[in-house]
């Protein structure tokens, strides 16, 4: 069967433009430094609250002095309702749903972090400015949804008291590999 020279230029036409797709795609996830996770932090959404990792909820310092805050999303309402931590000073949050999907998001900052249930996220960041920031549930939870919302304070690093109850170190972590 003969094909003609118009076909053959427009198979290898397509040809090129698929394999133009497909090697951007790769370039841009692989250079990006974007992979799939295969490392995640599971946690039983039962037992979120008294889980270890996550209890007590609120501010913690490590012995090294890294702050950590711990945050829970339950029907409604992110436990603790409050947290005061230090200005100018790597904050570590994480954070888990007990029951739905919550939207956690501290307003003001680039602070943002979906809280799973079964999942821990985690993210880092400063505040540099002390005040009041407010932390809302920016993923659509139920009929309460709108009631979903904490207060973060800052204060000052030098008037900043750590809380009594510290953690020793780090937890261990439960990684699943996929």
């Amino acid at each position: 069967m003969k094909v003609d020279l118009y076909e053959r230029i427009w198979m290898w036409g397509v040809a090129v433009v698929l394999a133009g797709f497909f090697v951007s795609t790769a370039i841009a996830a692989y250079g990006s430094q974007i992979h799939p996770p295969s490392h995640i932090e599971t946690i039983d959404p039962r037992t979120a609250i008294t889980d270890p990792r996550m209890a007590p909820q609120g501010v913690s310092v490590d012995a090294d002095g890294r702050v950590h805050v711990r945050v829970v999303g339950v029907t409604f309402a992110w436990l603790p309702a409050e947290a005061t931590v230090p200005a100018a000073t790597p904050i570590t949050f994480h954070i888990t749903a007990a029951d739905v999907v919550h939207g956690f998001q501290i307003v003001g900052s680039n602070g943002q972090a979906m809280a799973i249930p079964g999942y821990i996220s985690q993210f880092t960041t400063q505040f540099m400015t002390p005040g009041e920031y407010l932390v809302v549930c920016n993923e659509y939870c139920g009929v309460g949804h709108h009631m979903m919302a904490g207060k973060l304070i800052v204060v000052a690093k030098d008037s900043w008291q750590a809380p009594s109850a510290s953690r020793s170190s780090e937890p261990e972590s439960e990684e699943v590999e996929e």
